[in-house]
C-alpha cells in the first residue's frame, strides 16, 4: 500500500512541477510583452486552492485534476473587453508576440531539461560499469567480437562508465538500424576496438528487447547467500546475523546462492528455522524466526535481509559545477532529436506503437526513480519535460504546437486563419489526441499485467 502511495505521490509531483514549468514560460513571457493574466492554474476542474495577486489581480489555482493546467489570458474571442485595456488582449498583439507567447511553453520544458540534467551531473549518479554477460551466437555483437567478461569503454568515441551511457550511446543505432565503433577491454587489460552492425537486426524495437537486438546481456555476478544489509527489528536482527554472515544450510538444505536462500526461506513463513552460517572464518548454527509477509496474493516467509554486493563495478558518474552545463545541454539536445526520431518511425510504422506510454507507465517510472535517488528523478524529470516540450509543438489543433501552425499561415497569407476552419481543425486535433492517448493507456495496462 505503502509502496502504490509513494508511486502516485511522486508522480503528482513531477506532472505537478512540470505543468507548472509550462505554464509559467506562458504567464512570464505573456506578462513581459503587455499581456494580461486573468488566471494561473496548476490542473483542471473544483479549485483546491486560488488567490489573486498583483496589480492585475491575476487568480492563481490549484485544482483537483492535476494532469495538465492552463494560463487564461485577456481575450476579446472570450469575452468583453474593456477598451481602456484593449491594448492588452492576447488576440489584439501582433503576430511575433503570439508567437513568442506560445512557443515559451515548450522553450521552458527544455530549459527545464537541461536545468534538471547540469542538477543531474553535478550531484552524479550512482551507476554499474558497463561489462558484457551472455553473448548469443550469430548475433550482432557476436560477429563483433564481444565475450563474457569484457568492458565497454567508449561508444563511437564517447565515454561509457556506466551502463546508462552505453545504452544512451547505443540506442540511436538500433533505432536507425545502423553501426557504432566500440571500444572494450578484456579482463587481462587490454583495449580492442570493433565495429558493431545493427543493419542485419529484424526485431521489433520496444521496451524489454533492446539487449535481445544487441545479442547480449548485462555480466550479472551470481548472488552469493552472503548478508548485506539486515533490517532493523526484523527476524533476522533479532536472530543477532550480521553483515557479511554467509548462509551455508537452513535445517537440512544446502545453501549454495542467495536465490536458494529465498526459495526455502519464503516456504517457511511464521516458522522456527536453524541457520548453518559462516561468520570471520567459523562456522556456527543461529535459530531464527521467520517473519510472515503477503506478496503477489500469498504468504511468504521472510528474514528481513539483503543480499551482499561488491561496489568494485559501481561508479558515480558525474562532473564539476561548468563541465556540466555542456553535457546537459548535450543530453538534452541528443534526447529530444532521439525522441522525435523515433516518433517519426512510429508514425511510420519502422518502431512499434509498443514504446508509446501513457500516465500508467510514467507514474510507475516516477516511483521506482523518485526511490533511486534525486539524480535519478531528475533524470526521470528531463527525459519527461523534453517529451512535453515535443508532443506540445506537434503541429496539432488545441497543443501550442497546432498554434503555432496558425500563425504561420497566417503569416504566409497576411490574414487570421477562420474561426470555422481552426474548429474544424480543433475537433480533428481532439480525436487524434484521444487516439493517441488510448493507445498509450492500452499499453500502459499490457506492461503492468506483464
Amino acid at each position: 500500500m505503502f509502496d502504490i502511495l509513494y508511486t502516485v505521490g511522486a508522480f503528482l509531483v513531477a506532472i505537478s512541477l512540470l505543468v507548472a514549468i509550462h505554464e509559467f514560460g506562458h504567464f512570464w513571457v505573456a506578462r513581459r510583452l503587455g499581456v494580461k493574466i486573468l488566471r494561473f492554474s496548476i490542473g483542471f476542474g473544483k479549485p483546491l486552492w486560488k488567490k489573486n495577486f498583483g496589480g492585475d489581480k491575476t487568480e492563481f489555482v490549484v485544482a483537483s485534476l492535476p494532469l495538465g493546467g492552463y494560463v487564461k489570458m485577456l481575450d476579446g474571442r472570450e469575452g468583453d473587453v474593456p477598451e481602456a485595456e484593449a491594448h492588452r488582449a492576447f488576440d489584439q498583439q501582433s503576430l511575433r508576440t503570439r508567437f513568442a507567447i506560445v512557443f515559451a511553453g515548450p522553450a521552458f520544458n527544455f530549459i527545464f531539461a537541461i536545468f534538471a540534467y547540469w542538477m543531474m551531473f553535478v550531484i552524479g549518479v550512482q551507476g554499474v560499469a558497463p561489462v558484457v554477460g551472455e553473448v548469443k551466437e550469430g548475433t550482432p555483437a557476436a560477429q563483433a567480437g564481444l565475450a563474457p567478461g569484457q568492458k565497454i569503454l567508449m561508444i563511437d568515441d564517447r565515454d561509457t562508465p556506466i551502463w546508462d551511457v552505453a545504452l544512451e550511446a547505443l540506442l540511436p543505432a538500433m533505432v536507425d538500424r545502423g553501426s557504432v565503433k566500440m571500444t572494450l577491454a578484456n579482463e587481462n587489460g587490454q583495449t580492442f576496438t570493433t565495429e558493431l552492425n545493427l543493419s542485419q537486426t529484424v526485431q521489433e524495437l520496444e521496451p524489454g528487447k533492446l539487449f535481445e537486438i544487441l545479442g547480449f546481456t548485462p555480466w550479472r555476478e551470481e548472488l552469493k547467500s552472503v548478508v548485506g544489509r539486515v533490517v532493523e527489528d526484523s527476524a533476522a536482527a533479532k536472530a543477532g546475523l550480521q553483515e557479511k554472515d554467509r548462509i551455508l544450510r537452513i535445517d537440512d538444505k544446502v545453501v549454495n546462492n542467495w536465490m536458494d536462500m529465498v526459495k526455502i526461506v519464503s516456504a517457511k513463513p511464521d516458522q522456527d528455522l536453524l541457520l548453518r552460517i559462516e561468520r570471520d572464518g567459523h562456522e556456527m548454527d543461529v535459530p531464527v524466526h521467520t517473519m510472515s509477509a503477503e506478496q503477489d496474493g500469498r504468504t511468504v516467509g521472510k528474514l528481513g535481509i539483503g543480499p551482499y554486493v561488491s561496489d568494485v563495478e559501481r561508479v558515480l558518474y558525474r562532473y564539476g559545477v561548468f563541465a556540466a552545463m555542456g553535457n546537459a545541454w548535450d543530453k538534452c539536445w541528443s534526447n529530444a532529436w532521439l525522441t522525435l526520431k523515433m516518433l517519426g518511425k512510429i508514425i511510420t510504422g519502422e518502431v512499434s506503437v509498443k514504446n508509446l506510454s501513457g500516465p500508467l507507465n510514467i507514474a510507475v517510472y516516477a516511483g521506482y526513480s523518485a526511490n533511486a535517488g534525486l539524480a535519478r528523478f531528475l533524470d526521470f524529470l528531463a527525459i519527461v519535460s523534453i517529451s512535453l516540450g515535443i508532443l506540445n509543438l506537434l503541429p496539432v489543433p488545441v497543443l501550442d504546437g497546432g498554434h503555432l501552425m496558425f500563425y504561420l499561415v497566417e503569416a504566409v497569407k497576411g490574414s487570421p486563419v477562420s474561426e470555422q476552419t481552426e474548429i474544424i481543425a480543433q475537433q480533428i486535433g481532439i480525436a487524434a489526441l484521444v487516439l493517441l492517448m488510448s493507445l498509450a493507456l492500452y499499453n500502459d495496462f499490457v506492461r503492468l499485467l506483464n
